[in-house]
């Protein structure tokens, strides 16, 4: 693409790639193939499904984006956006204060009664994909006398997950060839969670993976450069080193997934028609 200025760091750098920061954490995770789906958690997420060389026209309101282009080869994604994942952790602590730090939740959440069913919708600057409401705002529904700050973590926490569901879904309706039942896998800073993410196993009914190093989208514009620049191997080799650090299995059954399923879809159709 170019070079570098050579005052910047002594001499001029050869720019040997360039990728956007969802497909270079698709890259980084080595989601190569079609059918494999990545989803990046930071402040909201963002999740890709590699259709191949054949873009997908999305009739479930996902977008159609290119993956990759290497060697002159296209690889085509559907992708989603939630606008709200890491960012309900943030308001638990900034704005209610029911913890302190953001790694406090995964235990807060574990306290929470089982036998509550508090469902919280974070729409709090609207619903992005499949619903795309930028209008929505936010609500929690099933609140009772006993409901604290356990009971708002878990729903937190479970409203990513019923989130993700809600993007595989529309994905596999979209593409027979992937979506629900795929291996997700999994990074950014809410994926080092154990809670969040064996909810979001059980809720899909899909194993996730999480990889050794979550800083995926860094490795991914690495991998680019370094192999144009013949220093790195190619997509088979660099797969091949790709480190698994814990596989998450869904350990419910599809009557408990479709039940609280339902219960989060009625929450989010109560939003769409306030």
């Amino acid at each position: 693409y170019g070079t570098t200025v050579p005052a910047l760091f002594g001499r001029a750098i050869p720019i040997r790639g360039v990728a956007g920061d969802q497909q270079a954490a698709a890259m980084g995770q080595a989601c190569f193939s079609p059918g494999m789906v990545k989803a990046t958690y930071g402040t909201g997420c963002f999740a890709l499904l590699n259709t191949g060389a054949v873009p997908v026209r999305s009739e479930s309101r996902l977008l159609t984006t290119v993956a990759s282009r290497l060697d002159g080869r296209m690889t085509y994604a559907l992708e989603g956006s939630i606008f709200v994942a890491g960012a309900v952790v943030q308001w638990l602590r900034d704005e209610l204060g029911i913890i302190t730090e953001a790694r406090q939740v995964e235990a807060l959440a574990e306290a929470a009664d089982p036998d509550q069913q508090v469902i919280m919708v974070p729409a709090f600057t609207g619903l992005g994909a499949p619903h795309w409401r930028p209008d929505c705002r936010g609500a929690i529904f099933g609140l009772t006398r006993n409901s604290g700050p356990p009971e708002l973590a878990r729903a937190a926490l479970e409203s990513v997950g019923f989130q993700t569901r809600d993007l595989l879904d529309a994905m596999a309706a979209d593409w027979s060839d992937g979506g629900r039942g795929a291996v997700l896998r999994v990074d950014g800073g809410m994926s080092a969670s154990d809670w969040a993410m064996q909810f979001l196993a059980d809720i899909t009914g899909a194993p996730v993976d999480r990889p050794a190093g979550l800083e995926t989208t860094a490795l991914g514009a690495a991998w680019l450069a370094g192999r144009q620049a013949g220093i790195w191997p190619d997509e088979a080799g660099f797969a091949e080193q790709w480190a698994l650090e814990r596989r998450f299995q869904p350990g419910r059954d599809e009557g408990w997934r479709q039940e609280r399923h339902a219960r989060w879809q009625r929450a989010v159709a109560a939003m769409m028609s306030v």
